[in-house]
C-alpha cells in the first residue's frame, strides 16, 4: 500500500462510505458508555468496566470511520486509516473478554459441579484466555500494518496471512466461550441455577442470555472468517453493518439485563 498513487483513498478502497451509519452507531454507544460506567459504580464488577471501555473505543472508532468516509483528505490519510483499523480490532478484545469473564463468574457463583476435564479447566484460567486474546490482537494489528504499509508484495502477503490468522484465532476463542456457556446451561439444567437469591430475570435466566451473547459474537466472527478471502465482500457495508457492527451492539445491550452480571461482592474471594 505504500506504493499507492497520490490521492489514493484508503477508506473508499476498503468500503468505508456511509457517514450516516458510522454517526448513528457512535451516537448509540454514547449513552451505553455512561450506562456501564454507572453500573460499574453501583454494582462493581470488572465486566461492566471492560464493557464501558469497549463502548468508549467503539465511539472513537465510529467517529474515525465517519471522518474517513466524509472527508476526502482523511480518507487519503494512511495513518488515520491504520489507527481506525487498530482501534476496531483492539475493541473486540474487551467485548469477547467480558463474555468470557461472565461465563466464568456465573460458574463461580453457582453450586454447580463444573466440568473437570483438562480443556475445561484450562479455558477457565483467565490468564491463559487473556494471553490468547492478546496474541490474537497482536497478530491482527501486525497484519493490518504490514498489509497497509508493506513496500513489497511479499510483505503485503505476510500482512494478509497474519490478518487471516488473527481472524481464525478470534473465531476459535468465540467458539470456546460459546461451548463454555452451553456446558453451563447443561449443568444448570441438571443441578439448578444461579445460587444468588435475586428475583431479576438475569439472575434466573441469565445463562440463556449469555448463550445469546456468545452466539452473536460467533456470528460476528464467522462473517469475518467466511469472507477472509473476499475483501470486497467483507468490507461491503450492506453486509458489514448487519453481520459485524450490529451483533456487537446487540451483545453490548444484553449485558445490561438486570441481574445478569454478578458483582464482585458475590464472587468467591
Amino acid at each position: 500500500m505504500s506504493t499507492a498513487p497520490p490521492g489514493f483513498n484508503y477508506a473508499k478502497a476498503y468500503g468505508i462510505e456511509s457517514v450516516a451509519g458510522a454517526v448513528v452507531f457512535a451516537i448509540i454507544y454514547v449513552p451505553l458508555f455512561f450506562l456501564y460506567i454507572r453500573q460499574a459504580i453501583v454494582r462493581p464488577t470488572y465486566v461492566f468496566i471492560v464493557i464501558a471501555f469497549f463502548c468508549a473505543v467503539r465511539i472513537a472508532a465510529f467517529i474515525l470511520r465517519a471522518l474517513l468516509a466524509a472527508v476526502v483528505t482523511d480518507g487519503q490519510n494512511l495513518n488515520l486509516f491504520i489507527t481506525y483499523e487498530i482501534m476496531y480490532n483492539v475493541g473486540f478484545f474487551g467485548l469477547l473478554y467480558s463474555a468470557y469473564s461472565l461465563v466464568v463468574d456465573r460458574g463461580l457463583v453457582s453450586d454447580l459441579p463444573l466440568p473437570s476435564d483438562p480443556i475445561s479447566k484450562l479455558t477457565r484460567r483467565r490468564m491463559v484466555f487473556r494471553l490468547l486474546l492478546t496474541a490474537a490482537v497482536t497478530v491482527g494489528i501486525t497484519g493490518v500494518i504490514e498489509a497497509a504499509v508493506g513496500g513489497t508484495q511479499h510483505t503485503v502477503d505476510i500482512g494478509n496471512a497474519l490478518r487471516k490468522a488473527s481472524l481464525y484465532m478470534f473465531l476459535i476463542l468465540c467458539i470456546l466461550v460459546a461451548l463454555q456457556a452451553v456446558l453451563l446451561v447443561r449443568a444448570e439444567a441438571l443441578y439448578g441455577t444461579y445460587k444468588v437469591s435475586e428475583g431479576t430475570f438475569g439472575a434466573r435466566h441469565g445463562i440463556y442470555v449469555l448463550c445469546l451473547i456468545s452466539l452473536l459474537l460467533v456470528t460476528r466472527q464467522s462473517f469475518f472468517a467466511a469472507t477472509v478471502n473476499n475483501t470486497a465482500r467483507q468490507n461491503d457495508e450492506h453486509l458489514w453493518y448487519p453481520l459485524a457492527a450490529l451483533p456487537e451492539l446487540c451483545a453490548v445491550l444484553l449485558f445490561a439485563v438486570p441481574g445478569l452480571v454478578p458483582s464482585l461482592a458475590e464472587l468467591p474471594s
